[in-house]
C-alpha cells in the first residue's frame, strides 16, 4: 500500500496530478449527493445557470457532507500525500449539468480566497465574487497548494472531463496564450464515479462542453500549510483530523 502512495505522490510532483480511483463507495456518493439536493440553494454563495449549478464555501455552506467527504479513504490519502499539517482553504461544488455548453480554456488557478482586502506586498490583482474576495498570492504559495476534485459522476471526454499539460506546473506562471504545442501534451484526466484527482493548481486545464448528456458533479477542494500574513486570514480553514477523523473549524 505504501508503494502505491508513493507512485502517486511522485506523479503529483513530476507531472502535476494524479487519479486515484475507488476512494468513495457508490453508496457513499449516494449519500454525499442525496444531502445536497436537500439544501437550500438560494444563498448567496450558490451561483445558478443553465450552464452550471456551484456553491462556493462548500464545506462551510453544507457542512453535513463533511463526514461523508472526509472517510478513511480521504483522509489516509491525505496524510500520505500531503502530510499531516495540511489544512482545507477552499471547497467549491461544481454541477455541470447533462446539457451544459460551458467550456473552460487553458488556465492555471492563480489566486487564493481570503477573508478581506488589504493592501500587502506582493499580493495582487484583486478580484471579488459573490462577495468573497480573491487575490493572487506570491508564487511559493500557489506552488504549496494541492487540490483534490471528488467525483461524483463517471468522467470523460465527452461530460467535461478536465484537459491538463503535464508538467506545466513547473514553469510557475505559464500563460495559455504562450504554450507551445510543438512542445506541450495534451492529457484527459478520465475519473470513475467515487475516485479522486489530485492537481497542482499551477498545472495548465480546461474543461470542454458536454457532448454525451451526462452530468459532471465535482467537489473541489484546497489544501495548504501556509499561514498568510497577519493582516490575512484564508476565506476558508479547516483542519481534518487524519488520526482520529475529526474535523475542526474556525471563521
Amino acid at each position: 500500500m505504501e508503494n502505491i502512495f508513493n507512485l502517486h505522490q511522485e506523479e503529483l510532483s513530476e507531472q502535476g496530478f494524479t487519479i486515484v480511483e475507488n476512494i468513495y463507495t457508490k453508496d457513499e456518493v449516494t449519500q454525499i449527493l442525496k444531502v445536497i439536493d436537500n439544501i437550500d440553494k438560494s444563498k448567496a454563495t450558490f451561483r445558478k445557470s443553465a450552464d452550471l449549478f456551484a456553491i462556493r464555501q462548500f464545506l462551510k455552506e453544507v457542512p453535513a457532507t463533511q463526514s461523508l467527504i472526509f472517510n478513511k479513504n480521504l483522509t489516509q490519502l491525505i496524510s500520505q500525500l500531503f502530510g499531516q499539517d495540511f489544512f482545507v482553504v477552499k471547497s467549491i461544488y461544481f454541477d455541470k449539468p447533462e446539457t451544459s455548453n460551458w467550456y473552460v480554456p487553458y488556465h492555471q488557478d492563480l489566486t487564493i480566497s481570503v477573508d478581506k482586502k488589504v493592501a500587502i506586498e506582493n499580493f495582487g490583482p484583486w478580484t471579488v465574487k459573490q462577495n468573497q474576495f480573491a487575490v493572487q498570492p506570491p508564487i511559493e504559495i500557489l506552488e504549496n497548494i494541492v487540490t483534490i476534485r471528488i467525483h461524483l459522476d463517471d468522467t470523460n471526454e465527452n461530460n467535461g472531463a478536465l484537459r491538463v499539460i503535464p508538467k506545466s506546473h513547473n514553469q510557475q506562471i505559464y500563460r495559455p496564450e504562450h504554450i507551445d504545442w510543438t512542445k506541450e501534451t495534451e492529457t484527459t484526466c478520465c475519473v470513475k464515479q467515487g475516485g479522486v484527482m489530485i492537481m497542482k493548481p499551477l498545472i495548465l486545464h480546461s474543461s470542454s462542453r458536454t457532448t454525451n448528456h451526462q452530468k459532471r458533479r465535482v467537489i473541489h477542494i484546497e489544501f495548504s500549510n501556509i499561514a498568510l500574513p497577519t493582516a490575512l486570514q484564508w476565506a476558508e480553514w479547516m483542519k481534518v483530523d487524519v488520526n482520529q477523523d475529526i474535523i475542526s473549524t474556525h471563521k
